[in-house]
């Protein structure tokens, strides 16, 4: 990267930091310290924990979380936050404190508004809820019983609409402060109008995929996959489109997802299924998540303004390379050897043509994590419009099956036979996790946009077919990964492609995709 220049350096005596900051960096220290055992016990709960661990451990995270509520909250850290933000709005010139200084001030003030509104009782006893809850969820869902999830669930979610309550500004809109947690900018107006033009775009769009007489097999892809040579394959494309295994861990859990300590301990996990695609593009979609996480730069790390810029950014740099580089002809021009190699019985007579259509094929189906290319936003948007309902309009949590199923049918043409495949599919809700979920469709927005810019300044497909992937991920390494929190999806955004956010690239790169892959004119 050449200079760095967010760490203050080249700079003088500028950027040395205050009394009041060096002092706010000892709170600050212990609360990072205490959400890093908090990152550690979800990893373990998540991979290798017995099940059998679940209430003592939730105890342990109960504890842990008052402690960091405590770290940003008791008043000499406040009054240090305080402080510091007024040092700042007088640093003009920035003497005093660099860029980095600035956004970790910003960020703990933030923090401290989102935690200090909540009692201390109910912040601990609700981490202890949803510590437990996963264990809950993970049962009700093996037993496709939604009835022993609900209760649970509804106390989540009154949690939710509670604190939500107390964070509310200027009567601001319960769900709008949810999504606001995950994407500042991106509140119900703009995600109305963003799901709008999907509805109206892909919906009958997808209709017209199907009606296509074009066919595309892909029995090939599921069947006697060895989890062995699964893992060795997911552990080469992973290290291949630049996780680095010296400050990463690869693992297996139910539900595939990305964890980061810092810069230097980024951890992503896997599953092995009888459809070997499955893996493989779970795979190289958590190894995104993790190249942005170990792509963050130095001064920033371990620091609250060390993570992705927002949940949305980070989906878009997972989507990319899952979807944007994985999904591309030419990503396998100089990989499809490897593949056939570890697989030459289950891959006899497939050629790399036949086999990119198939990890190409749309097949409207129930599981969000196993949804193709096109279809994927549409089961977003049907949990979009329920989070919206269940927080905005008091939807009683029994009625979510049923609307869940009669969204499916209206969307994707496809109906549960149960609730394992329908609403208790996915663990965000056990985990409170509220205005999470169109973080996932705005990351396909984002990263499209990216796209439609990068191939104005890279021979992108030509760097792919020859195995130099290093160049584009440097390019976001460059534009998007360093800069940690400094700056907000939008501004990334702007700053990278000289414009504003705009959907109509997604649904464009969707449509000109697919409209070849089916033979469809648009």
């Amino acid at each position: 990267m050449g200079e760095n220049c967010l760490s203050g350096k080249n700079n003088g005596n500028k950027g040395s930091g205050t009394e009041a900051y060096r002092e706010l960096e000892g709170y600050l220290e212990q609360a990072m310290a205490f959400q890093t055992a908090l990152i550690l016990l979800e990893w373990d709960n998540e991979t290798l924990a017995p099940e059998a661990a679940g209430g003592n451990t939730a105890r342990v995270q109960g504890t842990l979380s008052a402690a960091y509520q405590k770290a940003l909250t008791e008043p000499k850290a406040a009054e240090l936050i305080g402080r510091c933000q007024d040092e700042i709005q007088k640093d003009g010139d920035g003497q005093a404190y660099t860029e980095a200084q600035r956004a970790v001030v910003r960020e703990a003030a933030e923090e401290l508004r989102q935690l200090s509104c909540i009692p201390p009782e109910e912040y601990r006893a609700y981490q202890e809820l949803v510590s437990e809850s996963a264990r809950i969820w993970a049962k009700a869902r093996a037993q496709g019983d939604f009835e022993a999830f609900a209760p649970t669930l509804k106390k989540i979610v009154d949690y939710q609409k509670k604190f939500a309550g107390y964070r509310a500004r200027n009567g601001q809109k319960l769900y709008d402060v949810m999504l606001d947690t995950y994407e500042k900018g991106f509140g119900m107006k703009e995600l109305d109008e963003f799901f709008g033009i999907l509805k109206a775009e892909l919906v009958p769009f997808l209709r017209k995929v199907m009606e296509s007489p074009v066919r595309i097999p892909d029995d090939f892809l599921t069947g006697n996959y060895s989890e062995e040579d699964q893992r060795k394959l997911a552990e080469y494309l992973a290290e291949y489109v630049g996780f680095d295994f010296s400050r990463g861990v690869l693992a297996v859990s139910a539900h595939p997802f990305t964890t980061a300590l810092h810069n230097r301990d980024v951890r992503i996990t896997t599953h092995y299924k009888e459809q070997m695609d499955s893996s493989l593009f779970s795979v190289i979609h958590e190894a995104g998540h993790g190249i942005y996480e170990m792509g963050i730069d130095d001064s920033l790390t371990q620091t609250l303004a060390g993570q992705g810029a927002s949940m949305g950014m980070h989906e878009s740099q997972s989507r990319f390379f899952e979807n944007i580089i994985g999904r591309s002809e030419a990503f396998w021009v100089p990989l499809y050897g490897k593949v056939k190699e570890l697989f030459p019985e289950q891959l006899k007579g497939v050629g790399r043509e036949m086999f990119v259509k198939a990890i190409n094929r749309v097949e409207p189906g129930l599981i969000r994590t196993e949804a193709d290319e096109l279809t994927y936003s549409l089961h977003v948007l049907v949990r979009y419009e329920l989070e919206k309902l269940l927080i905005e309009e008091d939807l009683d949590v029994e009625q979510l099956p049923g609307l869940w199923a009669d969204k499916y049918e209206a969307y994707l043409g496809v109906r549960p036979e149960n609730e394992t495949e329908g609403v208790l599919q996915d663990i965000h809700w056990a985990q409170g996790s509220f205005g999470y979920f169109p973080s996932y469709a705005l990351g396909s927005a984002f990263g499209a946009q990216m796209y439609f810019h990068m191939r104005k300044v890279l021979d992108f497909d030509g760097a792919l077919e020859s195995g130099h992937i290093e160049e584009i991920r440097e390019y976001l390494r460059e534009h998007i990964h360093r800069f940690g929190k400094l700056k907000t999806s939008k501004e990334l955004l702007k700053d990278m492609t000289g414009e504003d956010f705009d959907p109509k690239y997604y649904v464009k790169y969707l449509k000109e995709k697919y409209g070849r892959l089916y033979q469809i004119e648009n």
